[in-house]
């Protein structure tokens, strides 16, 4: 397994499973697919890609395999939340690959072949996802193509090696049917010559104009001006995409608060204060606050406004004083007390190199190394001796970089008061290292400080009373919406209302509050839920307003927005109508600015391009680039008002160069690729893991 050990040991401090993932599946940010892939599926399904179910169960076991990848790639041997929530969208992310990318792909005559997939591990061609792992880079930090022989050849004996193999030649595989799908559709947005000579031209040519705008009054609405329901309709059948949405539900919640009474602080007052004669004594303060504070021990030095995160009234005691220790301190349910400890100079950042030495004799090791360790040979002895091989600021191996009080690796905190130049041992969750601190900023007065920090507690009593509140309102609306509206009211409790999707896991400042909506999905609007605790903190009581289909939104429940939209451009067109006959037969702007009570303004390098000035509305742009020099134009209905104008001349610059406009279709081009996956995945994938997850 020390080919194993070694892919573990190039990750460095902190090492991940994301091994070139950037490059794969387009960039596409996956809560913005949520939002973009709408279809049916089984309610028991995490989903459905390109027409094929996928059930909880196959998508559990598609992540517990990438989990035991992560894990033998890291040697970890957990998983933390937010490892397991990237694991998951790594797994979606490989099956939408598998299931709808590559088939797509391969309908289009694109293939990759095994010989082309061996030089993309081996050959002259390597895969920027082999390259980019750093468990293949030999001792020198360079790609080792030996490496991937071994990994290979392992595969056939080791089980491990297999999974970590399957991995990466699926990762290539895919990349490369990527690579080649975007590199058509790059070639079908060829610019020639002629087009990008026209574009440099638009981009050149300005126009400089003066012009009035007559405001538009939309509110109170123009009886004159009727949208019909055919009308609407229309503008329905036009724009439906528009009116997709997922699934959803209106609800009306009430939340019961678990937080202390005003006798429970009293009593956690009294506690703190009889604990605030040992914090100010103690000789131990470290084992004081791991046993009494919910603030633990911070080895940290603070200067003067740091910790006015923590207290406002702790910073002022600190920055006011060199020693001693504060009086209590109260804000809303908790409670404070500040002991300065310590007095020094110290800089706010350093700059740290080390070498990571790990295993049994690494104690023995570093003491030899810290006895021929200098600053001329310690990047030499780091590429020898440190098991941390991914850590090279500024080309230097063994260089971490600045560290600061809020930068900082775990068990690196004694750097900050250490000497520069004079390398030391460190001892760390990692391993033991030999550490130098190579600069740092000039000195500031800091101070070593603690915090004794206690919340107040709930009290038995108290929690009954709450929950008992909770379970009374979900009694007496006995399921029922319009008994839940009658004792909130009745009661004077507050019962808030949310539109929310399966996806929604916040209510308001109220997290991990999936169970909710898990419940409000599960019954019909007009249902009443029993007490559903949330997070320990809160119990909620939910009701069913409405239930909203995934699909298309009905016409009558987008009615308004729509005769609203409808209105607004018929008034616009019938306001600029207006507009003409009031100033016809005037010659001059400033006529017709006397007439509609505004003033002439005036634009310069006005262009009808991709530089044009954001600020202008677009239909105006477009009448000035077709409009006459010097001849009075308009009235332009906009969306602020009517706009008379006049062209005054145009210029023809040489600001925008060829360059300029390669760089604008390399945008367009990019914009391109990035949209290829979401326009391929509408409608062809329904993503319903918010369900489970």
């Amino acid at each position: 397994m020390a080919a194993l050990e070694t892919i573990r040991t190039k990750f460095g401090i902190g090492a991940s499973l994301i091994i070139a993932f950037g490059l794969l599946l387009f960039l596409v940010n996956p809560s913005d697919i949520i939002q973009t892939i709408q279809s049916t599926s089984s309610k028991n399904d995490v989903g459905k890609i390109n027409g094929k179910s996928i059930s909880y169960l196959q998508f559990d076991s598609e992540v517990r395999e990438l989990d035991e990848v992560r894990k033998m790639i890291s040697g970890a041997s957990s998983s933390s939340e937010s490892d397991q929530a990237q694991v998951r969208e790594m797994a979606w992310q490989n099956m939408v690959d598998r299931y709808l990318v590559v088939p797509t792909i391969e309908k289009a005559g694109i293939h990759v072949g095994q010989q082309e997939q061996i030089d993309m591990f081996v050959g002259d061609n390597v895969s920027p996802v082999v390259s980019s792992f750093y468990g293949f880079y030999d001792e020198d930090g360079t790609f080792s193509v030996e490496r991937v022989r071994d990994l290979m050849e392992g595969a056939e004996t080791s089980e491990a090696y297999r999974q970590i193999r399957d991995y990466l030649q699926n990762a290539v595989r895919s990349n490369r049917f990527n690579e080649k799908y975007i590199g058509l559709f790059n070639a079908g947005t060829y610019v020639n010559a002629l087009e990008r000579k026209r574009a440099i031209e638009e981009n050149n040519t300005t126009a400089s104009v003066d012009f009035v705008v007559a405001p538009a009054t939309f509110f109170p609405e123009d009886s004159t001006v009727v949208v019909s329901k055919a009308e609407v309709e229309k503008f329905y059948k036009d724009h439906k995409e528009s009116f997709r949405r997922v699934a959803g539900r209106d609800v009306r919640y009430a939340v019961f608060e678990l937080k202390p009474s005003q006798e429970d602080i009293a009593n956690s007052n009294a506690k703190f204060v009889g604990l605030y004669d040992e914090f100010s004594t103690t000789d131990n303060v470290r084992a004081f606050l791991q046993k009494n504070s919910d603030r633990k021990w911070d080895d940290a030095w603070y200067k003067a406004g740091e910790l006015r995160t923590v207290n406002a009234d702790v910073d002022a005691f600190v920055s006011a004083n060199k020693e001693g220790v504060s009086p209590v301190y109260q804000n809303e349910n908790t409670f404070y007390a500040a002991r300065i400890l310590a007095n020094a100079a110290i800089p706010d950042s350093v700059y740290v190199r080390h070498i990571m030495l790990v295993g049994e004799n690494a104690k023995h090791q570093a003491d030899s190394l810290l006895r021929v360790v200098n600053k001329n040979n310690f990047s030499t002895l780091a590429t020898l001796y440190s098991a941390d091989k991914g850590n090279a600021q500024d080309g230097e191996m063994g260089n971490l970089g600045w560290m600061t009080k809020n930068i900082m690796i775990n068990g690196f905190e004694p750097v900050m008061e250490a000497k520069v130049g004079v390398p030391f041992i460190l001892n760390t969750q990692y391993g033991t290292h030999v550490v130098e601190v190579v600069k740092a900023t000039a000195p500031v007065a800091k101070k070593k400080v603690a915090i004794f920090e206690k919340e107040a507690a709930i009290s038995k009593e108290t929690e009954r009373t709450i929950s008992e509140q909770a379970r009374l309102l979900a009694v007496r609306s006995q399921g029922k919406l319009e008994n839940f509206k009658t004792v909130c009211d009745t009661t004077g409790i507050y019962a808030r209302s949310l539109s929310i999707t399966e996806a929604t896991d916040s209510y308001g400042a109220i997290s991990h509050a999936k169970e909710v909506t898990r419940w409000a999905f599960d019954n019909k609007p007009g249902k009443v839920s029993d007490v559903i605790p949330v997070d320990n903190k809160y119990y909620f009581v939910v009701a069913v307003e409405k239930a909203h289909k995934e699909g298309y939104a009905p016409v009558n429940e987008v009615y308004e927005t729509i005769r609203s939209q409808v209105y607004r451009d018929k008034y616009a067109q019938k306001h600029a109508q207006d507009v003409a006959a009031q100033i016809e037969g005037l010659s001059s702007l400033e006529a017709v600015a006397e007439k509609v009570g505004t003033p002439v303004s005036s634009l310069t390098d006005v262009t009808f391009s991709t530089s044009s000035a954001p600020a202008t509305e677009p239909a105006f742009i477009g009448a000035v680039a077709a409009a006459k020099e010097g001849t009075l134009s308009g009235p332009v209905a906009g969306l602020l008002g009517a706009y008379v104008f006049q062209v005054n001349g145009r210029d023809m610059g040489s600001y925008y160069t060829e360059d300029d406009a390669k760089a604008a279709q390399a945008r367009f081009a990019s914009y391109y690729d990035q949209m290829i996956l979401p326009i391929m995945m509408d409608k062809t994938v329904k993503d319903n893991r918010a369900r489970f997850y």
